[in-house]
């Protein structure tokens, strides 16, 4: 009971000295609990979703997904026959059914040819108008489609792009396009999931959609009273056969949810490895708050073992105040979760899925697991401090404040930082030599742990050479107040260097991600342009195949030389080794694509594989099955008969440019597969005559301007746009990493707090002998810049080395350039020293205000 007075007692004696480290654990549970707030939230709201659209048994065509549907290689729905709709009706325990057609291989376009597709990657939906969607949709204005020139679409996408009522828009299909005007706004009775979706009558999407009038996509299925949809899913099998694919409610809004959820999973636990990066920098702020404060109280600490507590006692005591500030923390945390998670919310729907409030989950194990993370990494993190408050003898209070140097402790300390850091950089270079990327990746991992450990425990060693050098180039021209501030700094390099730490955890990881991304970047560049022999590249950004139309269209444009299409499909392989191996994907392009890419052979020239009845493998595939040139490949086309090809050429495996493709000639792809089965073009290549680069390039634009859905770059546009996908991957993991930085920034500013605490009764000395306030408060400043400083170079040197030795894995992938974003770098480099400046804003502020002779009379 004594124990938990005193404990309590000297927390709310203190408090003010907790606060920041109060934030920190607020701030990282904060981050738990909203990230599993959130995608909680997001489940209920999706499973409300599909439960809400399922039928209670839906039949469609076997190929198509769980979830509904799956593109064909012709770029159409995969249908059933209209008959089907007849047969399910005469099916025992069948109420009513009703035949319907939707595709998402769409674009809608409004009357000046912009996209109405979601800016944030949801799917475009163009469907029938049907009673299943009638009870998750609401008809706000007009009415819904009845004849083929109308169109009905939600309200959302009428909202962002300003659609009104008689508005022209045109839905783009593989069959073609097709106008018509808005008839009708549809608002949502359930959360929106961010799709764009547009209604046609069912004729009309028949036709739009597929190019015919006597076949669905799904027919819906709803139960007679008294029969389950399992019983009805029976009976449907039963009268339809095993030809198609009989789903109930359940076994849909399963799928579905089961795709959700590998989405969510990806988001939530990319996000709770940032949380406990920013949990791992707290740990850093929580031991140096302990251990000043434990410094500060070492006489008092002193009296209380003199009066007979036990080291036990005082331990548990310290312990007990970490626990306190974990709880407290924590708590705040959890609340601050769900806010996060509400803010979340309303970012998605900023984007376009609106997630209401009244779906919010805040599940059992939420507070549970914030609670205990927040209290167990407190607790843990001021284990150290607490022992070291246990070692404090009854002698001490008869000395001033402050506990010496352990030297023995020390040097075990630098012994152990060495070794792990030592093991830590030979990993990195086993890595950066190793033959196999997979293997390679774990010994990098092991790497980066190794060198993290060691550089946090060999940071106040580090403090001192490092200090000492920054403070030539920053300090000394400053003066005494610089040479002041260096000394600070140097004063305790244990705190300096877990100060410093904490900062160069987050910077390690933005070093390396820039080298990774930069080094990515360059290389596909790189490969671009010793690989890349044609001028022009056209394909769809949202993922539609391209019509023969449209092909058409880009073979008539003047000022080409060239044009070559590439068709993707599948088919069964039976390899020499007579083995045989299921839908195994096989690239089938016109001859002159084995200019438009330059892909290195190990045997045979590539341009042999697009000769009548043969085909190229690679060479790893080659190995595995024992194939060389003349081998024979049994290749059973997906939608198609059985060929016998003939391996001409072996591609090297050591490109990044369709990797692992294996190559035929369309032509030998129309010879065993029918016409209407042909899969339509992936991506179109072109190449402009010598001298008409900038004409053909225009004229290309023009020629597809009828065709919004497809995108004509250039090499330069194609680089550009690899550029800004990666650009957008690190500037999200960034932002996600600015979390763990601000509790570093914390750390700082606390550990300038306590030293201000720790150090009133030098403050007031150098006052009383002439140190203006203006001179005070830039010695605080210069210290912070300089712990800032020393935080940075550890932090950048180290994530440049993780980058480039992940480099080195990248280029067995064929990512062979190593660039470093200086720029970048440097930035990051003299940001460091503004949020140093920022860190001591406030203790700067109150060392300046200090009574000079109430800080030289306090003990």
């Amino acid at each position: 009971m004594t124990v938990m007075k005193t404990s309590r007692r000297n927390f709310f004696a203190h408090k003010g000295r907790m606060a920041l480290s109060a934030v920190a654990v607020m701030l990282s549970v904060a981050f738990v609990c909203g990230t599993l707030v959130f995608t909680d939230t997001m489940n209920t709201t999706f499973d409300k979703l599909f439960a809400a659209t399922s039928s209670d048994v839906t039949v469609s065509a076997k190929d198509a997904s769980d979830t509904g549907e799956t593109q064909s290689d012709n770029g159409k729905p995969p249908v059933i026959p209209a008959s089907v709709l007849g047969e399910v009706q005469k099916a025992d325990g069948v109420k009513s059914a009703e035949g319907t057609v939707f595709s998402t291989s769409v674009t809608v376009v409004d009357a000046d040819k912009d996209s109405l597709s979601p800016s944030s990657g949801a799917p475009t939906i163009v469907g029938s108008w049907n009673s299943n969607d009638a009870r998750t949709m609401k008809i706000t204005s007009g009415a819904a489609p009845k004849t083929a020139d109308q169109v009905m679409v939600d309200a959302d996408t009428a909202d962002k792009h300003h659609l009104k009522l008689g508005d022209e828009i045109g839905v783009i299909s593989a069959v073609g396009t097709h106008l018509a005007k808005i008839s009708g706004i549809a608002d949502f009775t359930v959360t929106n999931p961010g799709a764009a979706i547009f209604y046609l009558d069912t004729k009309t999407a028949q036709q739009t959609l597929v190019g015919q009038s006597d076949v669905y996509t799904n027919v819906n299925v709803t139960a007679a009273s008294g029969v389950t949809d399992a019983q009805l899913k029976r009976y449907v099998v039963a009268e339809l056969g095993g030809g198609y694919q009989v789903q109930t409610a359940k076994e849909v809004s399963d799928a579905n949810a089961s795709d959700v959820a590998g989405l969510l999973n990806v988001m939530k636990y990319a996000m709770l490895g940032f949380a406990g990066i920013a949990f791992l920098v707290g740990i850093f702020l929580i031991i140096n708050t302990f251990s000043m404060l434990v410094a500060q109280r070492t006489r008092e600490i002193g009296l209380m073992r003199a009066i007979g507590s036990s080291r036990r006692q005082i331990n548990l005591s310290v312990l007990v105040e970490a626990l306190l500030l974990g709880f407290f923390g924590s708590v705040l945390g959890v609340g601050a979760g769900v806010g996060i998670a509400v803010g979340l919310m309303k970012l998605m729907g900023a984007v376009g899925m609106h997630l209401s409030t009244s779906d919010l989950t805040v599940a059992w194990t939420t507070p549970v697991i914030g609670l205990l993370l927040g209290v167990l990494v407190t607790v843990f993190a001021a284990y150290v401090p607490a022992r070291r408050a246990g070692k404090v003898s009854p002698m001490a209070a008869l000395r001033d404040a402050g506990t010496p140097a352990d030297g023995k402790a020390g040097l075990v300390r630098g012994l152990i930082g060495l070794v792990l850091t030592g093991a830590g950089v030979a990993s990195l270079y086993a890595a950066a030599t190793a033959e196999k990327a997979s293997s390679g990746s774990l010994v990098l991992g092991a790497g980066v742990v190794l060198t993290l450990i060691g550089f946090v425990i060999i940071g106040p060693l580090l403090a001192g050479v490092v200090v000492r050098g920054l403070s030539v180039v920053v300090l000394r021209a400053f003066g005494p107040v610089g040479r002041m501030a260096e000394r600070n700094a140097l004063r305790n390099p244990r705190r300096t260097g877990a100060t410093g730490a904490a900062l160069m955890i987050g910077l390690a990881l933005v070093a390396c991600l820039s080298v990774v991304g930069s080094s990515m970047v360059a290389s596909a560049t790189d490969q671009l342009d010793k690989t890349v022999g044609t001028d022009f590249i056209i394909q769809s950004d949202s993922g539609q195949l391209i019509t023969p139309q449209a092909v058409q269209a880009v073979k008539s444009t003047e000022g080409l030389e060239r044009v070559s299409e590439y068709k993707w499909t599948e088919g069964d392989f039976t390899t020499p080794d007579g083995k045989t191996l299921k839908d195994t994907a096989i690239t089938a392009a016109t001859p002159t694509y084995a200019q438009d890419l330059v892909t290195k052979t190990v045997a045979g020239k590539l341009a042999d594989a697009y000769k009548p009845g043969s085909m190229s493998v690679h060479e790893e595939f080659a190995k595995d099955h024992g194939i060389t040139l003349g081998s024979k490949i049994g290749v059973a086309f997906k939608d198609g008969s059985e060929a016998q090809l003939t391996v001409r050429a072996i591609t090297s495996s050591d490109v990044v440019i369709d990797a692992g493709a294996m190559y035929t000639s369309i032509d030998t792809l129309a010879k065993y597969v029918p016409a209407d089965k042909m899969p339509l073009d992936e991506m179109v290549f072109a190449s402009a005559k010598d001298g008409q680069e900038a004409a053909a390039y225009k004229s290309l634009k023009s020629a597809l301007h009828d065709y919004p859905q497809y995108t004509v770059r250039d090499q330069t546009d194609y680089k550009e746009a690899l550029k800004d996908q990666i650009g957008q991957l690190l500037n999200m993991i960034y932002g996600l990493l600015a979390l763990a930085i601000i509790v570093a920034v914390l750390g700082v500013v606390n550990t300038l707090a306590l030293s201000v605490v720790e150090r009133t009764r030098e403050i007031g000395l150098l006052r009383a002998v002439g140190l203006s306030r203006r001179q005070m408060r830039r010695m605080i400043r210069l210290e912070s810049v300089v712990i800032a400083l020393f935080g940075a170079l550890l932090g950048l040197g180290l994530g440049m080395g993780w980058g480039a030795t992940a480099q080195k894995l990248l280029a067995l992938e064929g990512l062979k350039v190593l660039e470093i974003p200086w720029p970048t770098i440097i930035a990051v480099f003299i940001g460091s020293a503004f949020v140093g400046l920022f860190a001591a804003l406030i203790p700067a502020f109150r060392a300046g205000r200090m009574n000079v002779l109430n800080a030289i009379a306090t003990e």
